[in-house]
């Protein structure tokens, strides 16, 4: 799989977000390109404009650290826009003929899975890098209701793909772009991965959404944050989230939901657990009534 029609467009993406302006270049006449032109850029980092415009066609085979360097600070590149030009620069270094096309069974290690299941009071889950939930505890699984009735259990699957989506994120566009952006990751790091094409596949057929916000090129990277639910059982609840990534796991990660104590966040956790409780009472007892 060639990667240089994604670094071509990514590259683009980038020199068009930066007005003149912003780079401190002085502006004559009036401008036919949005942001930058390529010899601007190539000015800014130190480089030729014929070399430049090699790497904007895409071809990024060779480039050493210092030319990447070079470029990222010519396009203000931020922490998770510089490594995923990095991941861009890599997968153009690998040879097809290296490269495991059946990746192995990814699983969640016993001793995660106690993690997870220990934090009774706190929704967590763990996810691989296609969003897809590998494990979660009784609270994540409440809290994620509607998603968890769709097996494979995606959260991107589900954002774009469900109408309950926009009842349950009421900033859904946020969290679609996110979502989004950790895709574009993902895919720079993992060209070969053919579960991750599919899905995208799938996402670019089905939605006009994501094809408009995957066609923007942006990246994401999760770490911390709030994010706004709307359960149907309990209502709206702003919870503060921490991922983590999983070292032993390459491309899996853990993430936490909690609330500050005394908040009505903290309240509706707590009338989630009893909701999830009750949930788990009458699945026990219609069990029991079928087996008699």
């Amino acid at each position: 799989m060639d990667n240089r029609a994604e670094v071509s467009a990514f590259l683009k993406s980038r020199r068009a977000k930066i007005t003149p302006e912003q780079a401190g270049m002085p502006v004559y006449g009036q401008r036919r390109v949005p942001g930058l032109r390529r010899g601007e850029v190539a000015m800014l980092a130190g480089m030729s404009v014929e070399y430049y415009t090699r790497l904007e066609r895409g071809n990024l085979s060779g480039v050493s650290d210092s030319v990447l360097d070079a470029l990222a600070q010519a396009l203000r590149l931020d922490d998770t826009e510089r490594d995923h030009l990095y991941a861009l620069a890599r997968a153009a270094n690998i040879s097809p003929a290296r490269v495991r096309r059946r990746p192995k069974k990814v699983t969640v290690r016993p001793s995660v899975l106690r993690i997870v299941e220990g934090l009774r009071d706190q929704p967590a889950y763990v996810r691989n890098n296609r969003m897809d939930i590998l494990a979660a505890n009784p609270l994540a699984r409440a809290l994620h209701s509607e998603v968890f009735e769709v097996e494979p259990v995606n959260t991107c699957r589900f954002v774009f793909l469900d109408p309950r989506a926009t009842r349950m994120y009421p900033d859904w566009e946020r969290v679609a772009r996110q979502g989004v952006g950790v895709l574009r990751v993902e895919a720079a790091k993992s060209p070969y991965d053919r579960e991750l094409s599919n899905l995208i596949g799938e996402l670019s057929t089905r939605s006009d959404a994501f094809r408009t916000m995957w066609g923007a090129h942006d990246v994401h990277v999760f770490t911390g944050g709030t994010k706004r639910f709307h359960h149907p059982a309990v209502g709206e609840m702003e919870l503060v989230h921490e991922t983590l990534e999983l070292p032993g796991d390459e491309g899996l990660s853990l993430t936490v939901y909690s609330a500050d104590p005394d908040t009505p966040a903290a309240d509706a956790l707590k009338l989630l657990s009893s909701w999830a409780a009750s949930q788990d009472r009458d699945a026990v007892a219609s069990h029991a009534d079928t087996e008699r």
